[in-house]
């Protein structure tokens, strides 16, 4: 029997050779320095902040230089499929303005390098499986999964490697008259690479983030077609890589220690070896110890959390930017109209180590975003959100959208705008005293004039002698002011710091007790906007709650 009729016999039914797909996906027309990249996820249905980390970086590598960024799935682990989930997927990523330029798409593939998902290209990898079997780096194994298992307790009894290698490699030994009268007997296989590194000898590389390396070479027979006839990772990224000509591999650090194996199947099978990028883990700070972000742990691994919040996915991306690149926040200070897509992200940059993910720091970023962002866009969002989490809120948002729209426009559009809403789900908790159905308070802070006699003196005091409704801005202060002396506070902050002992306080004073009546907090924005809003009506009402209270 010819090795090509053994090969045969092994991987039966295969249409086409290998040379057949070298022509029928050709190099991309391509200019030299474009990244061709992809994100290649398993259709769980589920983005974690990992995941969507590095994602980011490869959509904004390819896209700063003219090259592709493609989606495959990678589902030859079926058990770990779920129904719907590469629309899930797509979904959750296009939240957050990642578009792929071919691959897999709700409507089907998009591109000329299909199929994208990998249980559909079966017949692609058994013949470049075919044809290492033929040139004999690969062979099939008939070790059962209980053959397997005594091999590993052996090997932890005698403290040797985990795996299946050198001696412990025994299919390997098997000549081609025993392998067919396994295969005609019925036996069930799998088929390994045939592995010719020493792992006494060190395989050195060049990862675009880590610089240098080196590591054992690879010494293990891994499988590379299991016994359900569909490819291991491993040997499937390096058939899928070669032929959709990706030239940069972005993925997490956990796969660092595969390069040797990767590196082996790739020169095996006689393609070039593209450059690898291993991003850092995001960190988290547990009890001052580092581990990394787990979707089991932290909520904050998951995708959904986020959007829970209500915290912008603009945000939430600007955020990632900074953990990408430690120079983003300058150029974003130095640049500050230029949009942050045109800042250029460089693998050089970037942590060789885990990062730790900053929440709070995030948080901040947002508070900055919602903050640049006209009263309009904040209801429509506000509304969104609510429409989801809180419907009861929702209702209110409808009901009374100018309104809603003019509260959330207080210390907004201007110069230095107040930045005290950090996520979309703090709305309501900052601003329900705007809101009658929301405003029955279970306190008043009260601050330094905290005597019922004296809160009624002001209150009816500046209501009735000084309040005007048709007041601006200016007169509403000096109004203040005449409200404050005549009660023997003092009109402004200067006087009262020069001779404190004259006065009962200060302006300050009243407006505390103003702010507090109408809306049972001590901290709030600009007064005199509030006082606009609410009306002479739901003023006379407020007050004579807060004076019952």
């Amino acid at each position: 029997m010819t090795r090509e009729e053994y090969a045969d016999l092994l991987l039966p039914g295969v249409t086409h050779n290998t040379d057949y797909y070298e022509k029928l996906y050709p190099e991309r027309e391509l200019p030299e320095e474009a990244i061709v990249t992809r994100y290649a996820p398993s259709p769980t249905g589920f983005i974690h902040i990992g995941a969507l980390y590095s994602a980011f970086i490869s959509n904004k590598m390819a896209n700063q230089t003219g090259g592709v960024f493609f989606l495959r799935i990678e589902d030859t682990d079926q058990k770990r499929s779920v129904d719907d989930g590469v629309n899930k997927i797509i979904e959750d990523l296009e939240k957050f303005n990642i578009k792929f330029d071919e691959g897999v798409t709700k409507d089907g593939d998009k591109g000329k390098y299909g199929p994208y998902t990998q249980s559909s290209r079966k017949e692609i990898y058994w013949a470049y499986a075919k044809k290492l079997i033929i040139e004999d780096k690969a062979y099939p194994c008939f070790c059962t999964e209980e053959e397997c298992t005594h091999d590993k307790e052996l090997q932890e009894k005698y403290k040797e490697r985990i795996g299946y290698y050198g001696r412990w490699a025994k299919c390997r030994k098997l000549n081609m008259e025993d392998v067919i009268k396994k295969v005609n007997n019925g036996e069930k296989y799998i088929i390994r690479l045939k592995s010719t590194g020493d792992f006494n000898k060190r395989f050195k590389f060049k990862d675009c983030i880590k610089g240098k390396s080196e590591l054992p070479e690879n010494d293990m027979d891994i499988p590379i077609i299991k016994s359900d006839g569909l490819p291991t990772y491993h040997f499937a990224h390096a058939v899928d890589d070669h032929l959709m000509h990706t030239t940069h591999i972005i993925r997490g650090d956990e796969w660092f220690s595969s390069i040797p194996i990767h590196t082996e199947l790739f020169v095996k099978l006689g393609f070039k070896v593209p450059k690898y990028a291993h991003i850092s883990p995001l960190m988290i700070d547990d009890n001052g110890s580092k581990r990394k972000l787990s979707k089991r742990k932290d909520k904050e691994a998951a995708i959904s959390f986020y959007h829970e919040q209500g915290i912008p996915n603009e945000a939430v991306m600007l955020y990632l930017e900074t953990v990408a690149n430690s120079n983003f926040e300058i150029w974003l200070e130095q640049n500050k109209d230029k949009d942050p897509n045109e800042f250029k992200l460089d693998f050089k940059k970037m942590s060789t180590g885990g990062t730790l993910f900053d929440y709070n720091k995030l948080i901040n970023i947002s508070k900055n975003y919602i903050s640049k962002l006209k009263a309009s866009d904040v209801y429509d969002l506000a509304l969104n959100h609510a429409n989801i989490y809180d419907k009861d809120f929702a209702n209110l948002l409808i009901k009374y959208k100018d309104y809603s729209t003019k509260v959330f426009n207080i210390e907004r559009e201007q110069k230095k705008p107040r930045k005290d809403i950090s996520c979309f789900s703090d709305i309501k908790n900052q601003m329900w005293y705007m809101y009658d159905e929301l405003f029955n308070p279970e306190s008043y802070e009260w601050q330094n004039v905290n005597d019922k006699n004296e809160i009624e003196l002001i209150l009816n005091t500046y209501f009735n002698e000084y309040y005007n409704v048709n007041d601006d801005k200016d007169n509403w202060f000096k109004h203040m002011q005449e409200c404050a002396e005549k009660l023997g506070y003092a009109g402004n902050m200067k006087d009262y710091k020069e001779n404190p002992n004259n006065y009962k306080g200060s302006i300050t004073d009243i407006s505390m007790v103003i702010r507090v009546a109408l809306t049972s907090k001590s901290m709030t924005p600009d007064l005199y906007d509030i006082i606009c809003l609410l009306g002479t009506d739901r003023i006379k009402e407020r007050i004579k709650k807060a004076l019952q209270f």
